[in-house]
Parts: C-alpha cells; sequence; structure tokens
C-alpha cells in the first residue's frame, strides 16, 4: 500500500476515534449530575430536563444523584470531567451563592470552573404562618413580631439552606427578631409549621401544597415580583406590605469550564424548547415551579447578584465557614 494512502487511512482513523465535534454533539449519553439524594424537587427538574433531551437528541441522558457536603461533591465532579459537553451538573442557588461562604476548602471556584449553561426552573419561597397564629397578612405578622420580639419561631431546613437565608433576609427588611429552630430539610420544618411547634417558615409551595390545601397553614406572601400562576390568590411581598423583600430560588444547568461555546449553544436551545412544552410546565407548576428562561451570559449575571447579596446574609447569619 503506498505510504501516503497509509497516512491517509491513520489519519481517519485517528479522527473517528477522537472526541466528537462541537458539530456532532450530542454523539452519545450525557451524563447529568444532580446535587441532592434522590427525591425532592431537584429530581422533579432533572427528569423532565432529561426526558426532554432524550427526545429532542434521541440519545440518553443519565441521571446520577451525587449529594453531600451540601452539593459540593457532585459540583466538583462535574468541574473536574472532560469539558466536552457529556457530564453536566443540575446546580441550584445554594451550591453557588451560599456554599461559598460556609465551607472553607470548596474544591471549585464558583466563578472559574463551571460554566453556566442556563437556569431550568424558579422558585420562589413562601411566608407560611401556622393557621392558629394571629396574623390575617404579612403586616400583622410584622407587627406581632414587633410587639414581641423573638417570641416568633421560624423553621428551617437547616443552617444555610435557602429557607434559613430566605427567614434572615425577611427579618432583616422587616426590622424583626425571629428566634431560628433549624431541621434537616424543609419537610420536617413545614411539619412543625403545620402542628404549631413553630411559627412560621419560608418554603416552596411544592413542599407545602399539602398542609395549605387542608388548611393547616397560612401562605400570606410569595417572595417575587409577580405571583404565582398556580398559586395566584397569594399575594406578592411588595402587595402585601414589605416591598424589597424577594427570594428566589432556582435549579440550572453547570458544565465545566472549557465547554465549547457550540455546545453550549446546543443545550441552551434544547433547554428554552423544554420550558416551551406544555407538559413541563403543567408538571412544573404542580410542583410550585415555573420555566425561568435565561441564556449562559443572563444566567451567568443571575448567579453573580445572588453571590453578592447572600455574603453578607450569611456572615450576619453568624454561619462561620466550615
Amino acid at each position: 500500500m503506498p505510504k501516503r494512502l497509509v497516512t491517509a487511512l491513520l489519519a481517519l482513523v485517528a479522527v473517528a476515534g477522537g472526541p466528537a465535534r462541537a458539530g456532532d454533539y450530542p454523539s452519545r449519553p450525557i451524563r447529568l449530575i444532580v446535587t441532592t439524594a434522590p427525591g425532592g424537587l431537584m429530581d422533579v427538574a432533572a427528569r423532565l430536563f432529561a426526558d426532554s433531551l432524550d427526545k429532542q437528541f434521541n440519545q440518553r441522558v443519565l441521571v446520577e444523584n451525587r449529594g453531600g457536603a451540601g452539593g459540593n461533591l457532585g459540583v466538583e465532579v462535574m468541574t473536574k470531567s472532560a469539558p466536552d459537553g457529556y457530564t453536566l451538573a443540575q446546580i441550584q442557588i445554594g451550591n453557588v451563592a451560599i456554599n461559598p461562604f460556609i465551607y472553607k476548602d470548596l474544591p471549585f471556584d464558583v466563578f472559574k470552573d463551571l460554566v453556566p449553561v442556563a437556569p431550568l426552573t424558579s422558585s420562589p419561597v413562601l411566608a407560611i404562618v401556622n393557621a392558629h397564629v394571629p396574623a390575617a397578612n404579612l403586616r400583622e405578622l410584622i407587627a406581632l413580631a414587633k410587639r414581641e420580639p423573638g417570641k416568633l419561631n421560624v423553621g428551617t431546613a437547616g443552617p444555610g439552606t435557602a429557607p434559613h437565608l430566605a427567614a434572615e433576609l425577611f427579618a432583616q427588611a422587616a426590622g424583626i427578631k425571629l428566634t431560628t429552630v433549624h431541621y434537616r430539610g424543609a419537610g420536617p420544618a413545614v411539619a412543625d409549621a403545620a402542628a404549631g411547634q413553630v411559627q412560621l417558615t419560608f418554603v416552596g409551595l411544592g413542599a407545602v401544597r399539602g398542609q395549605l390545601d387542608a388548611g393547616l397553614v397560612r401562605a400570606l406572601a410569595v417572595s417575587q415580583p409577580r405571583r404565582l400562576k398556580a398559586a395566584p390568590d397569594i399575594p406578592t411581598t411588595a402587595e402585601a406590605g414589605l416591598p424589597g423583600f424577594d427570594f428566589v430560588t432556582w435549579f440550572g444547568i453547570a458544565a465545566p469550564r472549557g465547554t465549547p461555546p457550540a455546545v453550549l449553544a446546543t443545550l441552551v436551545r434544547a433547554i428554552h424548547t423544554m420550558q416551551d412544552d406544555p407538559f413541563v410546565t403543567k408538571r412544573l407548576s404542580e410542583s410550585g415551579m415555573e420555566p425561568l428562561k435565561e441564556g449562559s451570559a443572563e444566567f451567568a449575571a443571575r448567579i453573580r447578584r445572588d453571590y453578592d447579596r447572600l455574603g453578607p446574609v450569611v456572615k450576619a447569619a453568624g454561619l462561620k465557614p466550615e
């Protein structure tokens, strides 16, 4: 065989056996790391994302739950993976805007080691009170807390969690003092709010819908500028008398640093297609979430805003790096 032909054949083999080009993406299954244990709202969003991409790309999206250390373990695995679009992570606000302030040796740099692709969903917290608390609205709750500083107990999902920081932000914005009671997760906090062991809590609609429907708790406000489509009767915090208090959690997709721009653009388009699917929006609404349609640059700006805003709150709450 002529030497030039051998050389050409070897070059073709090298190309065929090498990494897929961005234009071929995806040509094999995608690994999606979810930064919590199985179950809960993150899994709802992750499974909807995986199912949608399965159909759009005709490639499997394999969901892998990697909880632990506040989600740091899962994010670390993603950031240390090949930047080819075949290992992604579903992150949430705590991973990038809270954990950097409460973990001393974070194994990744939020602004250097991961690339924000696009958010999937948003979920504002609700100000929830036990049904017997003598406050029919947010103004009355604030007035009650001012009359009796520290008497009202607020249940959280644990130190440094989004519900905890939402409670801290609420107390700061309202100029009140609350007594914080930490639980291991939002579920126990909601259960004790329904039982009257704590007087209030801050959680998403999906975590408290059953107790609301049963009349065990009341929702006084939703912490975003617009009302929830799934619960349009709940006023916004601004409408309820506390303008400036917004706390919206989110879930989104991130990739390792160095992922090709063409791959990122393909993923953003796929996420937006998913968010336009009526079945997806219905399922999200049932869980108290809404699609959050942004591009990579907007998502990166959101992460930076949350990081800058929540750092001082963590410090004010007395949470020290571990």
